[in-house]
């Protein structure tokens, strides 16, 4: 093309450039859109139509089209963590102490007879959504009359019977003035069975108990002659370390004897279930279980929350349970401030014998009179 056409393009260019911006200039700018004042590269950037630039060297006018916007960043949503679930919720003692206890009423199926002092008979309750059953002595007389809730050793579901070994315990207790409730734990049959780690199902069975005489003591019904104020615990053997994480839970226990009690340390009791009392055959792997997870669920470090009396009783010839367990017990509650009474056996086995029981028993009963009679 000739040096003449060029100019003659060029010059068309130039005059439609102007007749533009005169219109511009003219016509009122619309709400964001820069005035002809604003720098060239503003008029650029905000105007529909592209600059042309003039290129002297060649004298040709080379269009130069807007850049395309970028595509729009993809988001790619992240999942939310997924917490992983406690393998021990439910067994720890703020678990225990954040729940709820008691439901349903405790009722009398059976008489079982007439002590001249006291009369016995069979009750079921319930626990969780399972059946417990169990004997209550009844004093004579109108009452009200303080409660103690009597929890037995270990003893083989399958040979168990209601009237076991710590019936005269009860019956005791009941000719001197006592309500004596003594349960079946859950999988003592005819109770129902549940679940049981660490023994803590046990201990809901007893918490459910104590809720169960706070919510009926004194009313009409099977408790009408119980006192709901003044409620203990009596505990022997695996007793003594379900009433220890009884005492850890509530606050409605008010005295509370342990007889030759297991440990307060979750820890040393599955260590000797596994190593002693099972012959290396059971609950070896419970021993399997984190540090961390026994700090929580022991009892012993939990003690703060004691506010019952205890009374605690030892036969220092104990194969079965070691009395340094109760010596620790009692060191760790009076460093708390708790009120604790220790009393040692000399030569006396784990169930006591002879004049020795005889000496236990009237200790338990001075000790139920002082703190809740």
């Amino acid at each position: 093309m000739s040096n003449q056409a060029n100019r003659s393009i060029l010059i068309r260019i130039a005059l439609a450039g102007l007749a533009l911006l005169a219109a511009g200039c003219s016509a009122q700018p619309a709400p964001g859109v820069p005035t002809p004042s604003a720098p060239a590269a503003t008029l650029a950037a905000a105007s529909p139509l592209p600059v042309l630039p003039v290129l002297a060297s060649t004298g040709t006018a080379t269009p130069v089209l807007a850049a395309s916007s970028p595509p729009p960043p993809t988001w790619t949503a992240t999942p939310a963590a997924t917490a992983t679930p406690d393998p021990f919720a439910g067994l720890t003692i703020a678990d225990l102490r954040a729940r709820q206890y008691g439901g349903g009423e405790l009722e009398i199926d059976q008489e079982m007879g007439d002590y001249q002092t006291f009369r016995r008979v069979r009750i079921v309750y319930p626990s969780d959504g399972l059946a417990g059953y169990g004997f209550m002595d009844i004093p004579g007389g109108d009452g009200p009359f303080p409660v103690v809730i009597a929890i037995h050793g270990y003893l083989n579901p399958d040979t168990y019977q209601l009237l076991d070994y710590t019936t005269h315990y009860a019956d005791d207790l009941a000719r001197s003035g006592y309500l004596v409730i003594h349960p079946n734990l859950r999988g003592y049959p005819p109770a129902d069975d549940g679940p049981n780690r660490f023994r803590v199902g046990f201990a809901v069975d007893v918490l459910n108990l104590v809720a169960l005489v706070k919510a009926q003591g004194g009313q009409p019904g099977p408790l009408e002659q119980a006192d709901p104020d003044r409620v203990g615990l009596w505990g022997h053997s695996m007793g003594g370390g379900i009433s220890i994480r009884v005492l850890a839970v509530s606050p409605d226990v008010r005295a509370a004897v342990l007889y030759g009690s297991m440990s307060a340390d979750d820890q040393k009791n599955a260590e000797r279930i596994y190593q002693v009392f099972s012959n290396r055959t059971q609950g070896g792997e419970k021993l399997d279980t984190p540090a961390e997870a026994f700090e929580r669920i022991s009892p012993v470090n939990f003690l703060e929350g004691v506010q019952a009396a205890v009374s605690i009783h030892h036969g220092e010839a104990d194969t079965q349970v070691p009395p340094e367990w109760s010596r620790d017990l009692c060191g760790r509650l009076e460093a708390l401030g708790k009120t604790v009474e220790c009393t040692f056996y000399p030569g006396q086995p784990h169930t006591f014998v002879g004049s020795a029981d005889v000496t236990f028993r009237q200790n338990v009963r001075d000790f139920f009179d002082r703190y809740l009679k």
